[in-house]
């Protein structure tokens, strides 16, 4: 019995601190160590999304989903490189489309997003077309016919797509800032390929849909590294090959659409979901007290410490907390309430066979565990599904679900049942009526 009343009391205190890390921020006596915002989506906090077309005609049906799963991949590298927070990156179909869409919550100046996103260059390597000879090529390059010199090639497979590395070097010769390629093995079979068949031809370096440079192949070459040099300042060349790094664009891409939540906008979202999440909890106390009496109320004071705890989980880890994300975080606290319910009826059933209520309240628990544990393992299965392959937002329901299924557990099996058998359970018909007995 003290056992249990000292962890009561504990499992309280950890309840009451933790509810003050929630909303620690809000006090200005707050140390600086605990004033730790919650990580919001530009949905709640508001912020900006950005559309991108993806081009990619040029790349096989089966090479597709690949392609665009390192374009999302790499487009992530690239803002986190540049310090934006948390951005939410989804690859989606729009018919025959490939789109690729842009979340970043808390970024309002949309030129310098789209300025960072666009800095990413996409790399790829061309050669000349059939019936194109060096002499044709020539006559346009003398006669500067700029566009009728990019007609000229045609797009091959390599490009940045396997880039494994990009490095500042110099021309010996000229000691001119040049940039070099170390491709992948995928990507240094096909250079090996380009350069065996096109030996005495130019093969042209494009970034962008410019061309920065058209060496021409003296000889196969079979290490996988190219060098591009077009002329470049040292200050050139040593973006370049930082822009390479963080990622070569395995497809070009162009934004078709734009659009700017306001912080205001996503204040008031958040605002509606808060007051939605605390009616529904308000709403659930009243029924645990009116229906199961002492163990409801019970089971109200640990879903609060479920809640709190749950709420300094999602700050500490952290975890991006979008509209979808505190949905499943609510349909937890639901699944908490149902195993409370499951346990307290298997203890009324006890109950009316004439049980005490100290055996009554373990064979309660002992009977609702094996429910209690089918139904939130099945839920954490889909949750884990959800969570590899969903897409962001649905990852982010996924995630809160899950974690909120195992907090809730801990609560309906351990804090609730600390709390019962805390309580002196004394034999007389009004202790059995507060338990549920008729």
């Amino acid at each position: 019995m003290w056992k249990s009343r000292i962890l009561a009391v504990l499992f309280i205190i950890l309840g009451i601190l933790a509810g003050y890390f929630d909303i620690a921020g809000s006090f200005s006596f707050t140390p600086d160590f605990l004033k730790r915002e919650f990580s919001l989506g530009p949905d709640l906090q508001g912020g900006i999304s950005l559309e991108y077309k993806a081009d990619t005609s040029s790349i096989p049906d089966s090479e597709r989903s690949d392609a665009m799963a390192g374009l999302r991949d790499i487009i992530e590298n690239r803002v986190n490189l540049f310090g934006v927070s948390e951005p939410i990156i989804q690859v989606k179909k729009r018919g025959d489309e490939d789109r690729l869409i842009v979340e970043l919550a808390g970024v309002f100046d949309i030129d310098n997003a789209i300025k960072i996103i666009g800095e990413t260059p996409y790399l790829e390597f061309q050669t000349l077309k059939t019936g194109v000879t060096i002499e044709d090529l020539q006559k346009k390059q003398d006669a500067q016919d700029l566009a009728g010199v990019l007609n000229s090639f045609e797009a091959t497979k390599l490009t940045g797509r396997f880039l494994q590395k990009a490095r500042l070097e110099y021309d010996q010769t000229t000691l001119e800032s040049t940039v070099g390629l170390d491709f992948n093995n995928e990507g240094r079979d096909l250079f090996a390929k380009i350069t065996k068949d096109n030996i005495g031809k130019p093969v042209a370096i494009f970034l962008d849909g410019v061309s920065v440079s058209i060496p021409i192949v003296r000889e196969e070459i079979k290490e996988g590294q190219a060098v591009i040099s077009g002329n470049f300042s040292r200050t050139e060349a040593q973006k370049l090959v930082r822009n390479l790094n963080s990622g070569a664009l395995p497809v070009p891409i162009s934004l078709i659409k734009e659009e700017t939540l306001g912080a205001y906008l996503g204040a008031d979202t958040l605002s509606r979901m808060l007051r939605a999440g605390l009616y529904g909890l308000i709403g659930v106390a009243l029924f645990l007290i009116f229906f199961y009496r002492l163990p409801g109320l019970i089971a109200v004071v640990a879903l609060l410490i479920y809640t709190s705890l749950a709420l300094t989980l999602f700050k500490l880890i952290p975890i991006y907390l979008t509209s979808a994300g505190i949905a499943g975080f609510i349909l937890s606290i639901g699944m908490a309430v149902d195993a409370n319910i499951l346990i307290f009826e298997r203890t009324k059933e006890e109950l009316q066979k004439g049980k005490s209520l100290a055996i009554a309240v373990e064979e309660g628990f002992s009977r609702a565990w094996l429910s209690i544990r089918d139904s939130n393992a099945s839920s954490l299965i889909t949750s884990i599904i959800l969570f590899y392959l969903g897409s962001q937002s649905v990852a982010g329901f996924a995630l809160t679900l899950g974690l909120g299924i195992v907090l809730s557990m801990l609560s309906a099996i351990t804090i609730t049942r600390t709390f019962l058998r805390a309580v002196e359970f004394k034999e007389n018909s009004l202790m059995r009526k507060l338990y549920g007995a008729s």
